[in-house]
């Protein structure tokens, strides 16, 4: 189990994920419609063909949306971006693409093979419908895929980010200005716009006659609202990181202590004393891995006198690490990536320093003051 959700297989070497999100949204999509759409437009079946057709829709949806997200991501590939895992949530689902399309091309064609694909399935659907027509609940069923299909198709194309169709409009203005940093501004804007559209519309929805409906857009758009303006804050944060070298912003000194140390020790000789949350182990003065707070505090408190350092230690060749002329800002999504806060600094075969996310922090305020 990971920290972003359950793993629950890999498709093209990519892994897929169920976020705890995931669960909610499918129980109460099959709940509504069992107890209220399928029973209003479809009379006369069993409470538990209402149950198994409303289930299967709401994973059927989700299977719609991960094949949404599968063409998003081998298109990705396909202009070399790595893909490490697709999530699917609350809202949905997310190809995880580890950097930044190389070109406004690519960005264009991964951004919309997206709706081009849920348009694509939402005809099959369509053609399946006449195979079914003996069988209500199967013919109900892929009815109401198609249309889905073609609602998240023509939602994502809404050109504001991070939507496919603010994607596609970040692809056309960067084309024809040649700035990134303008083409995302652009794009986030316009999604923080739809985002406050959605917002007044479903307030305005729920204090008029569709209380759970206008909740649901007006949650809709806070999500669209917050990710846009994320993405903001996120370019302005790169801006001022750009041209800087993790050298800039890593620590050259660090702790370091021998992998043979109990943990007790570990803690009294060198955390504690010099208030850090992590330690260079070294074996015959050679680094050998880091320990964490996190590896040490698993260990039951009374086994630490009896418990080697290198027990709980990360080995070197295990851990994520960067190097001194790599680019800051990717080091520092490489953190929020991987879900590590401390990145050893390599070079050759040392370790000359360590970058955390506290580090990155502060060298921001530090260029955020100059600037002003």
């Amino acid at each position: 189990m990971s920290p972003r959700g359950i793993p629950i297989g890999r498709i093209f070497g990519i892994s897929i994920d169920l976020d705890y999100s995931w669960f909610l949204i499918v129980g109460l999509m099959a709940w509504m419609l069992a107890a209220s759409y399928y029973p209003a437009e479809f009379k006369g079946w069993s409470p538990g063909e209402y149950w198994l057709v409303g289930t299967a829709t709401a994973l059927m949806l989700f299977v719609s949306v991960l094949i949404h997200e599968l063409a998003h991501s081998l298109m990705a590939k396909r202009f070399g971006l790595a893909v490490p895992r697709i999530t699917l949530f609350l809202f949905g689902g997310v190809a995880q693409i580890a950097a930044e399309p190389p070109s406004a091309v690519a960005e264009f064609w991964i951004a919309l093979v997206g709706p081009v694909t849920s348009l694509a399935l939402a005809a099959v659907f369509w053609g399946i419908k006449p195979l079914l027509a003996a069988w209500q609940p199967g013919f109900a069923l892929v009815e109401y895929l198609a249309t889905l299909n073609v609602v998240l198709a023509v939602f994502n194309l809404i050109p504001g980010f991070p939507l496919d169709g603010g994607r596609v409009l970040r692809a056309l203005v960067w084309r024809f200005t040649g700035s990134y940093l303008r083409a995302t501004t652009s794009a986030a804007l316009t999604g923080r716009f739809f985002g406050f559209v959605l917002i007044f519309l479903g307030v305005w929805q729920a204090l008029s006659s569709n209380l759970i409906g206008g909740m649901w857009i007006a949650f809709i758009g806070w999500f669209l609202e917050s990710a846009a303006g994320s993405q903001l804050q996120q370019e302005t944060l790169k801006n001022l990181l750009g041209g800087h070298k993790v050298r800039d912003a890593m620590q050259r000194s660090f702790v370091q202590a021998p992998s043979q140390i109990s943990l007790q020790d570990l803690v009294d000789q060198f955390i504690l004393p010099s208030n850090v949350n992590y330690v260079i182990l070294t074996t015959f003065d050679a680094p050998a891995g880091m320990a964490t707070l996190a590896e040490i505090q698993a260990v039951p408190r009374e086994e630490w006198a009896t418990t080697p350092a290198r027990a709980v230690m990360v080995p070197l060749e295990k851990l994520e690490t960067t190097e001194p002329d790599a680019v800051l800002w990717s080091a520092f999504q490489k953190m929020g990536r991987d879900g590590v806060n401390e990145l050893p600094v390599i070079e050759g075969n040392q370790i000359v320093g360590v970058l955390t996310r506290e580090d990155v922090v502060h060298y921001l305020s530090l260029l955020q003051s100059l600037a002003a």
